[in-house]
């Protein structure tokens, strides 16, 4: 009975009450109580002849239970004689009648203190935790599962490409031949601790990477420092550089990590010198260190604006500034340039340094400015109140922007999302939304609350109006995002969606799922039904988990891991981004980009992981999800 006291509050006699409360009672105890408690009682007592009566009933009823012996009485007498008490007696159930007529009131169950109650209460809700904990660590070894599954048929087919077609099993370049798959996933097996995937991505890098930086032509200067340039300089931090993480203890030593970005880094900063503007060229010619516009001379907004983490961070670790000041100057120069509400076109040209046309949209060409002006800023840790606070001034007046310019409810259901304005701020209102949007969810959570939770932002009174209405719409937002999923008949999003306005309605083109509360609201033209792996929606449902708690948002995250595992893994190894995704069986695309492993499994892993690893106010993602460390804070291995 100890288990009992432990988990509940009461004792074994309290345990004993209850069952008697239901034992059956004898013929004779029902005529005992039924005289004491009638009118009978009452008037026979009134004479004295009705007092010899009722004392001759009392000794011949009390004679009986004396030498009466009743088969067994409770639910415990039949399962047992009876059952040991703290202190080993055995504490019997029968006995006789007497001394059941005699014993004493029974001892109602204690009234517990709020101290007590609170203390029984916390000892139920660690084992939920316990059990939801196991949950969790189930399903992120899954997603470990799915990581392992995908690099075993990169390394089968496609090893030292830059990509993976795992239907045709063969590889192609697509991203300039620096085996991009490998740089990419190498920090995401660190983190989930696979350390054979680290030690082969890590060999390969030592062996051949420098050897293509230098014999490479054209890349394009986004693409290559966010997913090589930064994948390098984050395995650098995570394998022990600059006293950093070092969780793991295989592959090279981080010192090749480094040397190898210091290498790429200096070929990339001839985009920035070439330029007659701050504003750099679109791509590089790697094997000379030459560089030149795009075609048509235009480079995307977003694109010369995501360089800023990468080559701050390897200033900082190399103790070489020229690094720094040439990515800073591309943001320090559109400070200057006029805006919309904070909101800005998505070309900009390095010939003039000005913007070119004027297309507002969050989503390709436009997405990550807005997602490195809240990191960068975040990314100066302590030193970011000084000379950098004009990037969160830029931050916030753009969310303002955001909110008032391109936020719209579909009907009939009222889903949030963010809409474009193609022609500009004069223009009409278009309600397409690319997939790529909904990293701004994370974005707009990470700003209010700068990484820690909303609870402790709340309690410390860290969040004002527009915090809490950013994180409002973070919320809503990711709700969207979740169900351009659901509705869907694979489960996964399209690339583009439209919704339903009372400005703009199309019939026929839902996504299949008729079963969804939102497949009217959701419109899905058959040219943007097809699904690129992409990590936009589980990146922010990670950013949502960490910030408020709420586990709906892990929920959904797993949702949508089984739906990858159902309709876009190949069994002969790795997964296909898939043509549509409102049909089933869905024709597969023939591809797996390098962001599934490094950004779409990654986030996946942390969500579904404790908080501490890899915390956000310790660390920042860059855009392509490789960590770097916050400046000042120190990460424990």
């Amino acid at each position: 009975m100890s288990s009992f006291n432990k988990s509940l509050p009461y004792t074994t006699k309290d345990v004993h009450y209850d069952n008697a409360k239901f034992r059956h009672r004898s013929f004779f105890k029902v005529i005992y109580q039924t005289f004491f408690t009638s009118n009978v009682k009452r008037t026979s007592l009134s004479c004295s002849t009705g007092k010899f009566l009722s004392l001759l009933l009392i000794f011949g009823i009390a004679y009986l239970m004396l030498t009466h012996t009743s088969p067994a009485n409770s639910v415990t007498d039949r399962l047992g004689k009876g059952v040991k008490n703290s202190k080993d007696k055995l504490v019997s159930y029968g006995g006789s009648r007497l001394g059941k007529l005699l014993r004493k009131p029974p001892r109602l169950p204690p009234r517990l203190s709020p101290d007590q109650k609170g203390f029984n209460n916390s000892s139920s809700h660690e084992s939920d935790k316990l059990n939801a904990g196991s949950k969790w660590i189930a399903r992120q070894q899954s997603v470990k599962d799915a990581f392992i599954h995908a690099w075993s048929g990169y390394t089968k087919y496609a090893i030292g490409y830059d990509e993976l077609m795992p239907v045709s099993q063969h590889g192609v370049d697509g991203l300039g031949g620096l085996g991009a798959t490998i740089v990419d996933a190498l920090d995401t097996a660190m983190i989930m601790g696979v350390d054979e995937v680290v030690s082969e991505a890590g060999s390969w890098i030592e062996k051949h990477l420098l050897d293509r930086i230098t014999k490479k032509g054209q890349v394009n200067l986004f693409e290559t420092t966010i997913r090589v340039l930064g994948g390098l300089l984050s395995a650098y931090h995570l394998s022990g550089g600059e006293q950093g993480m070092k969780l793991t203890h295989t592959g090279p030593k981080p010192t090749v990590y480094l040397e190898t970005a210091k290498n790429l880094a200096d070929r990339l900063l001839s985009a920035f010198t070439s330029s007659p503007t701050p504003i750099p060229f679109s791509d590089v010619i790697l094997h000379d260190s030459t560089a030149h516009p795009a075609s048509g001379g235009l480079s995307s907004t977003s694109e010369v604006s995501t360089l800023q983490l990468e080559f701050n961070y390897l200033s900082a670790v190399s103790g070489d500034p020229k690094y720094s000041i040439e990515a800073m100057k591309v943001l320090e120069h559109i400070r200057t340039l006029p805006k919309v509400e904070g909101l800005v076109p998505i070309y900009i040209s390095p010939q003039t340094g000005e913007f070119s046309g004027e297309n507002i949209r969050l989503g390709s060409r436009g997405d990550s400015y807005y997602e490195y002006l809240i990191k960068v800023w975040l990314q100066q840790g302590t030193a970011r109140d000084n000379n950098l606070t004009y990037l969160y001034d830029m931050y916030t007046e753009a969310m303002k922007g955001v909110r008032h310019r391109l936020v719209q409810k579909s009907i009939p259901n009222g889903l949030v999302f963010v809409g474009e304005l193609p022609y500009g701020s004069d223009g009409a209102f278009s309600p397409k939304m690319d997939h790529l949007v909904c990293f701004l969810s994370g974005t707009l959570a990470l700003g209010a609350t700068k990484g820690i939770t909303k609870e402790k932002a709340m309690k410390d009174n860290l969040l004002n109006f527009e915090d809490l209405e950013n994180l409002k719409l973070a919320e809503d937002l990711a709700k969207t995002c979740f169900e351009m999923y659901a509705v869907t008949s694979t489960g996964l999003a399209p690339e583009i969606a439209y919704f339903h306005t009372k400005d703009f309605s199309e019939g026929g083109l839902d996504g299949g799922n008729k079963s969804s509360e939102y497949v009217k609201d959701i419109i899905i033209k058959p040219a943007d039904r097809h699904n690129l792996l992409r990590p936009e929606t589980v990146e922010s449902l990670f950013f949502l988990y960490r910030i408020t708690e709420d586990p709906k948002y892990r929920e959904w995250g797993w949702q949508i891991f089984e739906a990858f595992e159902k309709y876009t893994k190949v069994d002969t190894g790795g997964y296909s981004s898939l043509d549509d995704v409102t049909t089933i069986p869905p024709h597969r695309r023939d591809k797996m980009e390098t962001f599934f492993l490094g950004e779409t499994l990654k986030y996946l892993y942390l969500l579904f992981a404790d908080s501490s690893l890899i915390p956000l106010d310790k660390f920042v993602f860059n855009s392509e999800a490789h960590p770097f460390p916050i400046k000042g804070t120190k990460n424990d291995s």
